[in-house]
Formats: C-alpha cells, sequence, structure tokens
C-alpha cells in the first residue's frame, strides 16, 4: 500500500465518522424532543443515512433489528413515493420493508445545492425508525397475540405526512384517530419530523465544507470498503455447509412449537443463508417479515467484522438469503407479526450463532436469553375530552435477561442482546408517568447456565397497579432454556405469573397472555439466563 493510499483510507475513515455522527446527533434530537418514556427513555428508536439509490450509508449505534431492516423501507417509500424537496414520508407495512405495526418509519429526501425539483431526484434520504407505545388494533399497545395483522393496529403503506415542509394534517388526523393517546402519538411523530430534519441540514453543511462531489463519492467508497472487509473475512474462514435449528414456542399453553431450520453455506468470499426449510405459522403474531431476517443476518455478520468496520449496505453485497414464502422468515399477509420483529428475530440470531459456532469453533458465545420478554399495559378506558373514550395512557417496554457465556468470558447480568438495544425505563419515571409501583426490581441471581465461563442472570421484575389495567405479556423460553455452548449448561428459563388483588396465591401464565387486574393487581416476570460456554470439569 503506498503512503498516498493509506492516506486516502485515512481521509475515507473521516467521512465513515462523520456521517456516523450525523445519525448519532439524529438520535440525540429523537430522544429529546418526543414524548412518550418508550423512545424518550428506553430509547427505542434507530436512526440512518442511505444515498440517492437507497441504499444505507451510515447508522448510529442505535437497535440492529430497526438498523438492518430499514433500508427495505426506505426501498420501498422510494417506489411508492416521488419525494420532493420538504417532503417527508411515514409507513409501517409489514409487508413493504416493515418490521411489526409499533414500528413507524419516516423517510426524508435530501437534495444537495443544485439539485432541483423535476431533477433526477434526492441525493441522500434520512431515516428514523421508533415503537411507538400503541398504534391502534385489539389490545392496549399493539403487541398481544392476534390472528393476524388486522388485530395488532393500523397498517400504514407508504404516505406522505408531510409536503413541502408542511404537515398534512389530514393525513396525520386518518392516522392518530386510529391510535390510543393520540397526543402523545402526534408528539412523537413530530419528533421523528424534527430528527430527520436535523439529519438533512449536517448533511448539506458535509456538502458545503467537502462539495458536493467529495461527499457522494465517498459514501459510495465506504460501501465498497465495508465489502471488500467482508469478502476479505469470508475467505479467510473454510468452505462448506453447516445446519442448525432452534425452536419458538409461540406459548399459546398448548406446548407446541415451531421450528427455524438453516442451513449455511460458505464459498469463497460468498455466504449463503438458507431459510427455506422453517415452519409455518399463519395464525401466529410469531412471523417474521423478510427484512427482519435480513436484519437478523445482517447483524451476525457484523459481529465477525473487526471494530471500527463501517456499517453500511457493503456488509450483506457477499450474502444470499433464501426464504420460503409464508414461513415464520418470511411472512405473508394477512399473517400477524408482531411478535416475529421482537421474538422470532432473536432465535433467528440463535441460528445463526448455531451454525457460526460450527464454522468457526471456540469463538462462539453461548445462546442469550433469546427473548425481549415483551410488557405492555394500559387503561383505564375513561371520557376523552373531544371525540369520545379513550385510555388514559399505554406502556410498553422490554425487560433485560442475561448474555451467553463465551471464550473471551462469562456472560453479562441483566442487559439487553442482540436484535435489542434499549434502555430499561427508570422506576422514576415509570411511577411518575402511570398508576404502577414497582415492588422489586433487580438480577435474578443464579439463572444463568454453569460453565467454565457462566451464562449472565436475567432479570426478576415485580409490579403492583394501583388502578384497573389491561396487561399484555409475549416472552420466549419459557419451556426450553437457552442453549450453553461447548459444554456449557443452558440458562434458565423465564416465567410471568399474575396475582389478583387480595388472591393469596399466584397464576403462572404462557407466554402469550392478555389479562384485565383490577387495582391491587400484582405482575411477576422472570427472564432467562444466558447459556454457559464451556465444560466445567466436575
Amino acid at each position: 500500500m503506498t503512503p498516498g493510499h493509506r492516506m486516502d483510507l485515512l481521509r475515507l475513515d473521516v467521512f465513515h465518522h462523520l456521517f456516523a455522527a450525523v445519525a448519532e446527533e439524529m438520535g440525540a434530537t429523537l430522544m429529546r424532543s418526543s414524548f412518550s418514556p418508550n423512545i424518550r427513555e428506553r430509547r427505542d428508536f434507530s436512526c440512518a443515512l442511505f444515498d440517492g439509490r437507497g441504499r444505507m450509508i451510515g447508522q448510529a449505534s442505535h437497535l440492529p433489528v430497526h438498523l438492518g431492516s430499514t433500508p427495505l423501507s426506505v426501498a420501498a417509500a422510494i417506489e411508492r413515493i416521488d419525494m420532493q424537496p420538504g417532503d417527508a414520508v411515514i409507513l409501517n407495512d409489514p409487508y413493504a420493508g416493515g418490521t411489526h405495526l409499533p414500528d413507524i418509519t419516516f423517510v426524508s429526501p435530501v437534495f444537495l445545492p443544485g439539485s432541483l425539483k423535476g431533477s433526477t431526484g434526492p441525493n441522500f434520504y434520512c431515516a428514523n425508525r421508533a415503537h411507538h407505545a400503541d398504534v391502534g388494533g385489539a389490545e392496549p399497545g399493539s403487541m398481544a397475540p392476534a390472528r393476524d395483522v388486522h388485530g395488532e393496529g393500523l397498517r400504514i403503506p407508504p404516505v406522505r405526512l408531510v409536503r413541502g415542509g408542511q404537515v398534512d394534517r389530514e393525513v396525520l388526523a386518518l392516522v392518530l384517530a386510529n391510535m390510543r393517546v393520540p397526543s402523545e402519538r402526534e408528539g412523537d411523530l413530530l419528533a421523528q419530523w424534527s430528527t430527520n430534519r436535523v439529519g438533512e441540514r449536517r448533511l448539506l453543511e458535509m456538502t458545503h465544507e467537502y462539495g458536493a462531489p467529495e461527499v457522494r463519492a465517498r459514501a459510495g467508497q465506504l460501501m465498497d470498503w465495508t465489502e471488500s472487509l467482508t469478502r476479505e473475512l469470508l475467505r479467510g474462514l473454510p468452505d462448506g455447509t453447516w445446519s442448525f435449528e432452534d425452536e419458538l414456542e409461540d406459548g399459546d399453553g398448548s406446548q407446541e412449537t415451531a421450528r427455524i431450520r438453516l442451513r449455511l453455506t460458505k464459498r469463497g468470499d460468498t455466504l449463503e443463508c438458507d431459510f427455506r426449510a422453517t415452519d409455518r405459522r399463519p395464525g401466529s403474531s410469531s412471523n417474521a417479515t423478510r427484512a427482519v431476517t435480513i436484519s437478523a443476518v445482517f447483524y451476525a455478520l457484523r459481529l465477525l467484522l473487526p471494530a471500527g468496520t463501517p456499517t453500511n449496505d457493503g456488509i450483506l453485497r457477499p450474502v444470499v438469503v433464501l426464504t420460503d414464502p409464508g414461513t415464520l422468515v418470511d411472512a405473508r399477509y394477512p399473517s400477524g407479526v408482531a411478535a416475529g420483529n421482537v421474538e422470532t428475530s432473536q432465535r433467528i440470531v440463535d441460528v445463526l450463532l448455531g451454525c457460526l459456532g460450527q464454522l468457526m469453533p471456540g469463538v462462539i458465545p453461548a445462546a442469550s436469553s433469546g427473548t425481549m420478554s415483551n410488557f405492555t399495559f394500559g387503561g383505564p378506558v375513561q371520557a376523552g375530552d373531544d371525540d369520545g373514550a379513550r385510555p388514559a395512557y399505554v406502556y410498553y417496554e422490554t425487560i433485560a435477561g442475561g448474555a451467553g457465556g463465551g471464550p473471551q468470558g462469562p456472560g453479562a447480568h441483566a442487559t439487553q442482546t442482540h436484535m435489542t438495544n434499549t434502555r430499561n425505563t427508570p422506576i422514576e419515571e415509570l411511577e411518575k408517568a402511570y398508576p404502577v409501583r414497582v415492588l422489586s426490581c433487580g438480577v435474578r441471581r443464579g439463572s444463568g447456565g454453569r460453565g467454565a465461563q457462566r451464562g449472565g442472570d436475567g432479570v426478576e421484575k415485580r409490579l403492583v397497579f394501583l388502578e384497573p389495567t389491561h396487561v399484555s405479556f409475549v416472552g420466549e423460553r419459557q419451556v426450553h432454556g437457552p442453549w450453553g455452548a461447548e459444554g456449557g449448561a443452558p440458562g434458565k428459563t423465564g416465567s410471568i405469573r399474575m396475582r389478583a388483588s387480595g388472591a393469596r396465591t399466584w397464576k403462572r401464565c404462557s407466554g402469550r397472555v392478555t389479562r384485565t387486574l383490577s387495582a391491587g393487581g400484582q405482575v411477576e416476570i422472570h427472564t432467562p439466563g444466558g447459556g454457559g460456554y464451556g465444560a466445567t470439569g466436575e
């Protein structure tokens, strides 16, 4: 490598961090300006930048399940809407690049100086995705089990919410009329719009400083650079084919399971991920969209790349992802998808790591908790100020679990793993905003699997409700704990139980449950520990 070429890579790395910094600032804007605790406190959102062809060029360190799937939403928005300066498109349609309905994506075009209306189109796009605490549907929180997607909430195809810098109030009114607590939803939606405007301003400032030709060229070179690093990684691994499968419990109390099956083939500098033998569950809410499956592949491959590798479209260029429409990893209308994004995505990662553990022995850790332990509550219904009855509040959170032990050490306790990267809602904020008290919240000691490197422990959390409340839970690993690796033991399973006000006994619930509790009712959740790594020698 010549000194001049080395300097060019250094400058390219500068642009890598410039693009990432724009996405990070977008995230900070969304966090500060949003209304709901789920976005403001838990930071259940992601931001990224795309070139004029809809290829991701930079992202913030947000949620893997969002970031790897957002490119398909951006592609859907570009295909269906001729975006002009000042426009902003929203969508959550799971069959048009979306994940599940609560994840609403904003896509905004960026026209560099000299790009006029009627030209070849935008030069860049800013996009952000945020999980809204409610988007309608049969149950508060829009995450409870439903027979099909229509029971899960409002489905939004790509549509302009903002035209020429002005919010389309008719479109906004239609959206809000189908959601609980519309004032909170409106605040979050407008915060998402503001977030993209910040991204647009920063890209324009970069162009002013470095010139449009260099900014556009560096975006393309960054993707090419990442592709070359990914192919270099693959060339260094042995060729062959490996298989792995794992189960989804689909916890409806029937003990019925569904299998996700992967056949991984590595040849030269390419990788094929074949999920076509995966089971079908059309009446379940555990169907993951193809966008979610691609996101899991994107995440698993990124784990193997060296620290500092730019995270962009180049990672997936050497990869083929094969899915069979209608299976759990490639949802088709009208299959429910609420749990597919949060639960099935985690199991897809588990089977990917299971195959990679055979391809790269001694490198891949044991399974982590394998669930996001989704907990929602809302109500009571009361008279609204203007347009009828509505719930007074809706809340959603995911609860951390244990990370799998690995060759580098034991798994972390009480942490969000793999496809999620959110925080917990502080107890003070939770109790201030909602009629609930947290009786206990801590590490579930001893729940990690035994091994030379022990799995991390999960979480135990107990709450009591001060008013009648509708409660829902969606979780996995309630029957079989996360698997250990290299002789390590599995982590302990998770559980949820409820106790009615005044009752002496608890009732254990399945991993898919919806209940109404009166004031004084309690919920206790235990999340799984991670699997252990390596035999103990005992």
